[in-house]
């Protein structure tokens, strides 16, 4: 049986806050095969066919297209419609919610582990006993820190803010007039915008919500909590929406003005992990390679843990658990290791960083070359394949990877 602990009383309701994920070709297809009607995932996303960076002149509030990729293929997907999706396909009775994790013990015998938690409506606590303890608790993983206690993220050197703006009954606004006249591709592409030491992105999601993210080097902040998310008060808001000013265009600012709810997102990664299953505990997604969202990566790397994960227990069954997660650990370590290493080096590029034996990019002076190390498409395995699911998911023109 297949248990999930969860912290919070109930499911999201989908709430109109929150944040964007884009979907790869192949976590498209691995998510369609795990839903019972595989057209949902197409209709509770939006395309996004090109990639395109553009420099902005704070001060004369003017852009230029730096590069363009038009066979980009990804899909934009609200969290939580995402989430929703997902959680609907499921068997009901896996997902517990209201329990908060407190501790585990793996048995003398390294056959099962005890996991105990915590009942947060009535305080009792109660133990549940597997074969196989799954950690998926992000990146300020606790169960990784019992096994990794020296592990530190490593802070990237900005913060980002982001909000999702909901235009589904102002479609004849001035606001939404002037921004996809502005960005006249909206609705099918991901938009970099590039200043001096900084960038945005920005995108469309289904119903109408134009969603954005603003990345600002400052100094490491004091992280509270178990969360990289930050709830931001009236007064940061509005001095964050009078350096919008100096940088974005005045169609951009105006949909940050009107955005409701933007929040702060501390962006942290960490070196790849040497290892990430211990007995029969093994970590996944952010859990298992924090990274920074520049590629963008993390959903699609966890889509595809989940997948892996599941194919190696498929093949080796309960009863031969370690092999199982060593074919785990081999596929994924060299895969998500290069990702978040190209990932961490990207967001430094954007946001004008200094990276080693080169000066920092500026968007202003960019040589084409340079320009052309910006499109997503560099990032390593990125149209590959496992070989593990090569023939149900590879299109033609993807290439395998072991």
């Amino acid at each position: 049986m297949l248990w999930c602990l969860r912290r919070q009383p109930h499911p999201p309701s989908g709430s109109p806050t929150g944040a964007g994920v884009g979907l790869d070709p192949l976590s498209q297809r691995i998510i369609e095969s795990w839903l019972p009607q595989p057209d949902l995932l197409q209709k509770a996303t939006m395309p996004l066919t090109i990639d395109q960076n553009q420099a902005t002149d704070g001060e004369k509030k003017v852009r230029w297209t730096l590069t363009r990729d038009e066979h980009f293929n990804f899909r934009a997907a609200h969290w939580a419609d995402l989430h929703g999706l997902l959680y609907n396909a499921l068997p009901q009775d896996i997902i517990y919610w209201g329990y908060l994790f407190l501790s585990f013990s793996i048995s003398d015998d390294k056959t099962s582990v005890k996991v105990k938690s915590r009942v947060v409506k009535t305080g009792e606590i109660i133990e549940v006993v597997g074969d196989l303890l799954i950690a998926a608790d992000g990146c300020l993983s606790s169960i990784r820190h019992n096994f990794l206690p020296d592990f530190k993220l490593r802070y990237s050197g900005y913060c980002a803010w982001r909000g999702v703006l909901d235009v589904s009954g102002d479609e004849n606004s001035e606001t939404v007039i002037s921004i996809r006249n502005a960005y006249p591709d909206l609705g099918k592409c991901l938009y970099f915008d590039l200043g001096s030491g900084t960038h945005s992105v920005f995108y469309e999601l289904l119903n109408k919500r134009l969603n954005w993210i603003w990345y600002i080097n400052q100094p490491e902040p004091e992280v509270k909590g178990t969360s990289v998310t930050m709830k931001a008060s009236n007064d940061m808001i509005q001095k964050m929406h009078q350096q919008a000013e100096n940088v974005w265009i005045p169609e951009l600012v105006r949909v940050m003005k009107e955005t409701k709810d933007p929040f702060i997102n501390f962006i942290y990664d960490s070196d790849p992990l040497e290892k990430v299953f211990w007995d029969n505990v093994v970590l996944v997604g952010d859990a298992a390679h924090p990274t920074t969202p520049h590629c963008p990566r993390s959903t699609n790397m966890s889509v595809l843990d989940a997948a892996v994960l599941g194919k190696c227990l498929e093949k080796w069954g309960v009863e031969k658990l370690q092999p199982a997660l060593e074919d785990y650990q081999s596929m994924r370590l060299p895969v998500t290791a290069k990702e978040v290493l190209h990932a961490r080096c990207l967001g430094r590029m954007k946001q004008g960083l200094v990276l080693p034996d080169r000066e920092p990019f500026d968007p202003k002076t960019a040589r084409p070359e340079d320009c052309l190390e910006l499109q997503l498409r560099n990032m390593p395995f990125f149209n590959d394949v496992p070989a593990l699911f090569e023939a149900a998911y590879a299109p033609s023109n993807c290439t395998s990877a072991e």
